[in-house]
């Protein structure tokens, strides 16, 4: 099931909530003020590059100059 993220109207509190696809908030209530009035938040992730994720290893720190992986 996916994780969907949620605002209360009332509070202002985000919440996260397992809901199958498709589901919306319709039952669901703040978990803070108890409040239905939740919409739904588009949510950001993050992602890492390939090629600036790790930094090279000096020359001699793993038996000769590379990235250090076998």
């Amino acid at each position: 099931m996916p994780l969907y993220e949620f605002r209360c109207e009332a509070c202002g509190q985000v919440q996260e909530f397992l809901l199958r696809l498709g589901d919306g908030p319709d039952g669901l209530a703040c978990r803070r003020c108890g409040a239905a009035r939740l919409t739904k938040q588009f949510s950001t992730f993050a992602t890492v590059s390939g090629s600036s994720a790790l930094p090279a290893a000096p020359c001699g720190a793993s038996g000769g100059c590379g990235s250090g992986f076998s």
